[in-house]
């Protein structure tokens, strides 16, 4: 099998879940090669991951991405390992099913602070490692309820934190581009992790499946493949662009 992340330097934030997008985005690009560094605020499932892969090619760190000393720690202890930062995907997120007028201040705070100061923070902490070394990508975990003005399981403010990343996401882009950094966005649709299990009972799904024309939930498995090409020279000149992987949800 061809490998497309050799020898590259690849950070997963918010990847110690167990049936999350993110640990399996980091098991694919380890799988492709690639040095992975898992992050999550979660200490427990921190130390769950760590067996999973060899240590001389994985480096799991507890930090907050809402911390930005936390951030430029992660940026340090990974380029103190391996030496580089070839690729960053920006997984770590919240979410909270409010409608609009039950939404409080914390709960706005909350839900904003994690999925897009949280992007803002860890990008900013390894642009200027990219910068340097004249190559990088930066991926960002989005929603396809950023495109649709809410989702099944997110409320209004995660549909504005979503959006916002997009939005910072091709600022990014522009600004970053001239340096050899690409900047891009993945927006998943439903996806059979965690977040949803136990929460959609049959009739739920049908309803749900209807609006999906390849007719199934989404898989994290379906999200990791993207950010594998993303991440991998097979991109190289993509840059500022969102990749739906939805199976249809979202048709423009």
């Amino acid at each position: 099998m061809a490998k497309f992340l050799e020898e590259k330097v690849c950070i997963v934030t918010g990847a110690a879940g167990a049936n999350g997008i993110g640990l399996r985005t980091a098991k694919l690009f380890y799988e492709h090669g690639a040095s992975v560094v898992i992050t999550d605020v979660n200490e427990q499932a921190c130390d769950e991951v760590r067996g999973l892969f060899d240590e001389k090619r994985c480096l799991v760190l507890t930090a907050n991405v809402v911390s930005k000393g936390d951030c430029d720690r992660v940026a340090g202890e990974v380029m103190e390992k391996f030496g580089r930062i070839d690729v960053l995907v920006n997984n770590a997120g919240i979410t909270q099913p409010v409608k609009f007028e039950e939404i409080q201040p914390d709960d706005y705070d909350r839900i904003l602070d994690v999925n897009l100061r949280g992007m803002l923070y860890m990008s900013q902490s390894v642009t200027p490692i990219m910068k340097q070394q004249g190559v990088g990508s930066i991926i960002n975990t989005s929603s396809v309820s950023a495109q649709r003005g809410g989702g099944i399981f997110g409320g209004p403010h995660y549909s504005a934190a979503k959006a916002g990343m997009l939005g910072l996401g091709k600022a990014m882009a522009r600004e970053l581009g001239v340096f050899g950094v690409r900047v891009n966005s993945v927006t998943p649709g439903l996806i059979a992790t965690d977040i949803t299990d136990g929460k959609l009972d049959d009739a739920m799904k049908a309803k749900i499946l209807e609006g999906i024309p390849l007719n199934r939930l989404g898989t994290p498995e379906d999200v990791a493949k993207t950010f594998l090409f993303l991440a991998s020279d097979l991109s190289d000149y993509i840059t500022g662009a969102t990749i739906d992987v939805n199976g249809g949800m979202h048709i423009h």
